[in-house]
C-alpha cells in the first residue's frame, strides 16, 4: 500500500477513483469500500483462482445474469440463484426442461430474464460437451495472458482484452451464449485469470497466480 494514501481519502488520479483505506487500515477500490456485502466479496473471493468446473460455471452464469445490472444485485440474489439452479451443478442444470423454465420465471428471488435463463441451461449443456475438449476449466484458463494489467485507478482497469475477445469467440463456437468479451473479461477477473486489483489495494498479488510485476507465478 502506498504511503501517500490517507485513511478515508481517495487519492488523486485521472478520475479520482483510486483506493480508499477503511477503518481496518486496508486499502480497497471505491466499489468495495462501503457496502459490507461487496467488501466481503472483494476481500475473500473476487480474484482468487477458480479451478473447478462447478465453481467456474457458477461464475460464468452469474456474470451473464449481471449484464445490464449491478453486481451488488447479483450478490444479494446469489443464495436464491444457487437454490434455483441446483447449486450450479451443470449436469443437473443441463437436464432442466420447460417446467423448470416456468419455475425459474416465477422465482422472484432471481433475475427473471428468459433469455438469460435459457442461456444458463444451454451453457450447462455446452459445459458437459466441452469435457471432450479438456473441460471448461482448462479451456477458460488457456486464455490467461502472459501479463496482467497493473492499474493505479479504476480508469486504468480495462473492460475487455484480446484474450477475453478470443475466449468469447471460442466459447460461442462451442455453443455458449451470453459470453461476450466484456462478460468474459469480468469472468477472468473474478476467477483470478487476470489480476486487475489496483496496485495500492491490499488484495493486489494475493491470488498466488500473479506477481506484483504483472508476470505469472504459476504455470497455469
Amino acid at each position: 500500500m502506498s504511503d501517500a494514501v490517507t485513511p478515508g481519502v481517495v487519492p488523486p488520479g485521472p478520475t479520482g477513483t483510486g483506493v480508499v483505506v477503511g477503518d481496518d487500515g486496508l486499502a480497497r477500490p471505491v466499489w468495495a469500500a462501503t457496502d459490507p456485502l461487496l467488501r466481503d466479496y472483494y476481500d475473500t473471493e473476487w480474484g482468487l483462482p477458480v479451478r473447478d468446473e462447478r465453481g467456474l460455471f457458477e461464475r460464468l452464469s452469474l456474470e451473464a445474469f449481471q449484464s445490464g445490472l449491478s453486481w451488488a444485485t447479483i450478490l444479494r440474489k446469489r443464495p436464491a440463484f444457487r437454490a434455483a439452479f441446483a447449486d450450479f451443478d451443470p449436469e443437473v442444470v443441463a437436464r432442466f426442461d420447460d417446467d423448470d423454465r416456468a419455475r425459474l420465471m416465477a422465482d422472484a428471488g432471481i433475475v427473471r430474464n428468459r433469455l438469460k435463463i435459457d442461456a444458463t441451461i444451454r451453457n450447462a449443456r455446452a459445459t458437459l460437451d466441452l469435457r471432450a475438449d479438456g473441460g471448461l476449466v482448462d479451456v477458460v484458463w488457456s486464455f490467461r495472458p502472459a501479463e496482467t494489467p497493473r492499474p493505479s485507478t479504476m480508469a486504468e482497469v480495462p473492460t475487455t482484452s484480446p484474450e477475453s475477445v478470443a475466449l468469447s469467440k471460442a466459447l460461442k463456437v462451442k455453443g455458449f451464449t451470453f459470453v461476450g468479451p466484456t462478460t468474459m473479461h469480468a469472468l477472468m477477473e473474478a476467477a483470478g485469470i487476470v489480476d486487475t486489483h489496483l496496485v495500492d489495494s491490499h488484495r493486489r498479488g494475493s491470488s498466488g497466480v500473479w506477481g506484483d510485476d504483472g508476470r505469472p507465478l504459476t504455470a497455469r
